[in-house]
């Protein structure tokens, strides 16, 4: 007998027929003498409903009451599911995050997980009951509603997991698995077995959108094993998110291929080269609250040099127009800027054993004529920033070069 803890997105209970479908999915979990305990998300487009709705009455919703609204989204789905669990002769009761006492600090829209008290929920769980919690919610130290931001209902399954210290955390979404890449760019794209925590952070952060990286970090510091899933399939596996590297000889050396449309580069041209300047440039870019990927500052040249970064597609006119001040200040020759490009990345906890993965991987952009216009590494990625154009390109030749298309 295990302890599963099961997540639900808004897709997978997004009508009365889908959240029967989940209960029927929950039922036979508990029939094989599991524990579960199923953590779900609003239906979907209720949550942006609730926002438009909080807008339409307060132009910028103070934030505590946004909390107090935006909760009520799954606290319908909680309520039906757990009806839905009963219709069918299985004890079910359901949790808000505050009956849960899922604690929070007081950061409302966005609030951390402080701690989680499990007592409630094992008394419960021992009963025979399938315990239904509200994901995406807790409460502050003073009892106020609070909501975790985005991809909250992820982190809170993982939350719980962790707490009860369950035997494996289930995420349900529209997707059977993790692929080594998007499947709708590079058809022959192939579902993953197993990834470690690692490689799917860079994964997260790089573009792929199958889990939220805060859920990804929780689970990878609090060693839950996390598994993803379709909700829409009864058969299969999905990807099992480990922490240990598989020691299998035959292992790829590259897991992945990773991707991101929505880049934009600047770069200030003609820069004094003295320190502090790299502080002054970005400094003024952070303190706008702005995201900065890529840095590239050139080798000096007779006392000047060139500084480039990448920045979020989003962010792009709000930058070049903070480094307009900025050049102004150190008196910098030219800003030019870019917003017709995409950073492509390929990641694999292999390469920290197998050298001349990034001559391979020029190489294979070269022969088709493609232009590196940045590179950034870490110890098991290598990311390039290229034309937007060849993007699709790109990831289908790298995907092929490092043998991806494949079936292991």
């Amino acid at each position: 007998m295990a302890l599963i803890v099961q997540k639900y997105g808004g897709t997978s209970v997004g009508n009365p027929e889908r959240i029967r479908n989940v209960a029927q999915r929950v039922a036979r979990f508990q029939a094989q003498g599991h524990q579960v305990v199923v953590v779900v998300s609003a239906m979907s487009g209720e949550t942006n409903r609730l926002i438009a709705l909080a807008k339409e009455v307060q132009a910028n919703p103070d934030p505590r009451e946004l909390d107090t609204v935006m909760s009520t989204g799954e606290q319908v789905t909680i309520g039906l599911l757990a009806m839905a669990l009963k219709e069918i002769g299985c004890q079910a009761r359901s949790y808000t995050g505050g009956q849960v006492k899922v604690l929070t600090d007081a950061t409302f829209t966005k609030a951390r997980i402080l701690a989680i008290d499990e007592a409630n929920m094992r008394r419960d769980l021992d009963a025979g009951n399938v315990i239904v919690v509200a994901g995406f919610q807790g409460v502050d130290a003073d009892g106020n509603i609070t909501t975790l931001g985005r991809g909250g209902s992820d982190t809170s399954a993982v939350a719980l997991a962790a707490a009860l210290k369950a035997d494996e955390c289930q995420i349900y979404t529209d997707v059977d698995g993790v692929y080594t890449t998007d499947p709708r760019v590079a058809p022959e794209a192939r579902k993953l077995d197993t990834i470690t925590f690692e490689e799917m952070l860079e994964m997260a952060s790089l573009g792929s959108k199958v889990l939220q990286i805060r859920s990804v970090e929780f689970a990878g510091k609090y060693k839950v094993k996390l598994r993803v899933l379709s909700s829409f399939q009864d058969e299969g596996e999905g990807t099992l998110i480990t922490v240990e590297e598989e020691k299998n000889m035959e292992q790829p050396i590259i897991s992945g291929i990773a991707f991101n449309r929505d880049e934009a580069k600047l770069t200030m041209l003609g820069v004094p080269d003295k320190p502090g300047i790299a502080y002054q440039i970005l400094g003024a870019i952070a303190d706008a609250n702005i995201d900065v990927d890529m840095i590239i500052q050139n080798v000096g040249h007779d006392g000047m040099t060139d500084l480039s970064f990448t920045v979020n597609r989003g962010d792009f006119a709000k930058a070049s127009a903070i480094l307009e001040g900025v050049k102004e200040k150190l008196g910098a020759r030219e800003i030019t800027g870019d917003n017709k490009i995409c950073k492509v990345s390929a990641v694999g906890v292999g390469m920290r054993s197998h050298p001349g993965v990034a001559s391979q991987m020029f190489k294979a952009l070269a022969d088709e004529g493609i232009n590196i216009k940045m590179i950034s590494t870490s110890e098991i990625k290598i990311s390039v920033v290229l034309d937007e154009k060849y993007l699709e390109l790109a990831v289908r030749v790298l995907h092929r070069t490092f043998g991806l298309d494949q079936q292991v």
